[in-house]
């Protein structure tokens, strides 16, 4: 396995995010004199309600940190979550309603990196607020994510090696694909860190610990509740791991083909898998090269993989295409990034959506042709 590195994130794109912010934190002002405004009515009755209950706030931008506060809290906090079940993380702005609800809240939890440069600002502009913070990026340790053969180049991220260039129009690597291999990675250096850091089991329990730390310093009184589930919710997660490991050692293969972009670089490390995609995980660009088709069909066919996977909530066209082209099937793999408002609604949880993955894992890797 690849030794994690960190690194400083790109900035280059938080001038026109500042800007945006900017307009919106005067839109945040303006809303505050305004008793009369929908939804800040709404968030103010929501912060009275916890206030009033002796419950603390607790905002997360994203599902699975939002579901590890869940299984920790309970019904302790006060809990809301700012990307709406069903929305595309990656294109998510906040509202001005999203700026007050974490200027009024004990703990804000996000993300970090690339797709979260927009925090920052918002954070600049309360400087006297009590809130506590936590980033899940500062939860584990990091990698960068990573442009691997027959991927086409992000017109979202700013890349300048000639190999990456090469392959995304569709002419051979200097060097053979290894994902484990670093001298790649020296030559990928200019790539932004990987966010999607819960997708390994591992560093769920890692953000598991640290967001109960975070809860307790906010709510020291319910202390003795946020350790017992916080121990009862990691022995889940290890249980979880233990199955992941199981599946991958005694597997017939290693390979994941995703005609999707692929987030899952923590989950592929920590189990010693490869995989070939169309996109890194958080490309803006996700209409395919004629190259990055023919070559994602070539490998299918060439290793005989029995299923092409995508994400939940992603457009199945470029999986489906692969997939009729070489007579296989389409599965979904999820990476909890987000779920649909059904399964928010029918009560789906980080463990039940990896729980599918461990039956998915077991039909990919084991159904070679």
């Amino acid at each position: 396995m690849r030794e994690n590195k960190q690194r400083k994130i790109s900035s280059k794109p938080a001038l026109s995010v500042s800007w945006l912010i900017s307009v919106m934190l005067i839109s945040v002002l303006l809303l505050s004199g305004c008793s009369g405004q929908n939804g800040t009515a709404a968030d103010k009755s929501a912060q009275g309600t916890a206030e009033e209950a002796g419950k603390i706030s607790v905002v997360t931008t994203i599902f699975p940190p939002y579901d590890f506060v869940r299984e920790i809290a309970g019904e302790q906090v006060e809990l809301k979550m700012l990307l709406k079940p069903g929305e595309e993380s990656h294109s998510y702005e906040p509202t001005p309603q999203d700026i007050i609800a974490i200027q009024e809240s004990d703990v804000f939890i996000y993300t970090g990196g690339e797709n979260d440069v927009w925090v920052e600002d918002i954070l600049s502009s309360m400087p006297d607020s009590d809130c506590l913070t936590l980033k899940l990026v500062d939860c584990v340790d990091t990698v960068e994510e990573e442009h691997v053969e027959g991927m086409k180049e992000s017109a979202g991220h700013t890349h300048e090696d000639p190999d990456s260039e090469a392959q995304a129009d569709g002419e051979e690597p200097d060097e053979d694909h290894d994902h484990a291999d670093e001298s790649e990675e020296e030559a990928h250096s200019v790539h932004e860190i990987d966010e999607h850091v819960w997708t390994s089991p591992v560093n769920a329990a890692l953000i598991v610990e640290q967001i109960k730390e975070v809860l307790i310093e906010a709510d020291p009184s319910n202390r003795a509740a946020y350790e017992e589930n916080a121990a009862a919710y990691e022995a889940e997660l290890s249980e979880l791991d233990r199955e992941f490991r199981e599946v991958t050692e005694n597997a017939q293969g290693n390979l994941l083909i995703f005609g999707d972009r692929f987030p899952f670089r923590y989950f592929a490390d920590e189990y010693g898998l490869d995989y070939y995609a169309a996109f890194p995980g958080c490309a803006g660009d996700t209409e395919p090269s004629a190259a990055t088709m023919a070559f994602l069909i070539d490998k299918v066919k060439e290793e005989n993989v029995p299923a092409v996977l995508k994400m939940e909530l992603s457009n199945a066209d470029i999986a489906n295409a692969i997939a009729e082209a070489t007579g296989t099937e389409v599965k979904v793999f999820y990476s909890c990034h987000n779920l649909s408002a059904d399964d928010f609604e029918n009560g789906e949880t980080y463990l039940s959506m990896m729980q599918k993955n461990v039956e998915t894992l077991k039909e990919v890797l084991n159904g070679w042709r």
